[in-house]
């Protein structure tokens, strides 16, 4: 019995595993794809932060030098500055009246675009598009016109022009953001398709109302998402702005019913030039959502439900 040698050439090649590239290789191209978001967050966001900041501490009225005066405009806004005091119980009664019938709203229509068979698609996409057009100068002035002596709530209910009343001012702004609900109404949509039927059908099993159903297992199943809307709404509301200077035309009236934070920080540095002024009370809405948004993050822990403990 012979044997056949195998040239060495015709032998098979050992297998080679394919060279890792170094890890400062892989980390310059990553930088690489991240540049444009690391320029962008820094000249856009953080820069302006940072001079925003500065100006906090000074004089500043757009044409002069900054001139440095220390914590002399917080003390001033917070001790003598009534009208300051008059735009924060402002907005907060904004907020306190616009979030909750938005996300009520939204709500409300979600849970009827849910059970409905036909349509859906036309209907979603006509509630969603007061989102889309609400926050727009030529609606605001429109709303303006709607709430104004003469004009259709005027007519129907004869109760006068809203705008031109301190009681109702507020109001009218208040709803037309509640108006702007498509947003948060999609979301909840969502939420509402990713509950179990079967939650639905043992509950009915059970005996249970459509009511105690809804109380039961559509809000602790909901809560996630009606949390996010909370926080996201939340945000939104204490920066209004476009609805209440078209409202008010500006100014903020009548006796400064409709003066919104971010009203009179316009007002204080783009009308008087008090652009340090203005800096400051934009640092102080911003601390100030903080504090808010940690707020309802801490409690969020007693009526949040997820699916299970490990998802918190």
């Amino acid at each position: 019995m012979t044997t056949t040698a195998i040239p060495p050439e015709a032998k098979p090649a050992p297998a080679t595993t394919p060279r890792r590239r170094p890890r400062r290789e892989r980390e310059g191209a990553a930088w690489v794809f991240l540049s444009p978001w690391v320029l962008g967050a820094t000249v856009l966001t953080l820069l302006p932060m940072a001079v925003s900041l500065y100006l906090s501490f000074t004089d500043y009225d757009l044409f002069n030098p900054p001139k440095w005066v220390g914590l002399r405009n917080y003390v001033q806004m917070f001790t003598e500055d009534p009208r300051y005091w008059r735009s924060v119980v402002t907005t907060v009664t904004y907020v306190v009246i616009a979030v909750p019938l938005q996300l009520a709203l939204a709500l409300a229509v979600a849970l009827a675009l849910k059970g409905m068979k036909r349509g859906k698609g036309f209907y979603r996409s006509a509630f969603y598009a007061p989102s889309l057009l609400g926050a727009s100068m030529s609606i605001a002035l429109v709303w303006r016109a709607v709430f104004n002596d003469g004009g259709t709530v005027d007519n129907l209910f004869g109760t006068g022009g809203w705008v031109n009343k301190p009681g109702f001012a507020l109001l009218a702004v208040a709803l037309l953001t509640v108006w702007q609900f498509g947003a948060p109404m999609v979301i909840f949509l969502a939420g509402l398709q990713q509950i179990p039927a079967e939650l639905y059908e043992a509950a009915a099993v059970d005996g249970a109302s459509k009511w105690r159903q809804f109380l039961s297992v559509t809000v602790p199943m909901l809560s996630p998402v009606l949390f996010f809307n909370l926080v996201l709404q939340t945000i939104q509301a204490f920066q209004v702005f476009t609805p209440a200077f078209a409202v008010s035309a500006g100014k903020g009236g009548p006796a400064d019913s409709t003066l919104v934070y971010t009203m009179y920080l316009y007002d204080r540095g783009f009308v008087a030039s008090h652009m340090g002024y203005a800096s400051a009370m934009a640092w102080v809405l911003l601390v100030v959502i903080g504090i808010v948004t940690a707020v309802l993050f801490r409690t969020s822990r007693s009526w949040v439900f997820y699916a299970s403990e490990g998802d918190r």
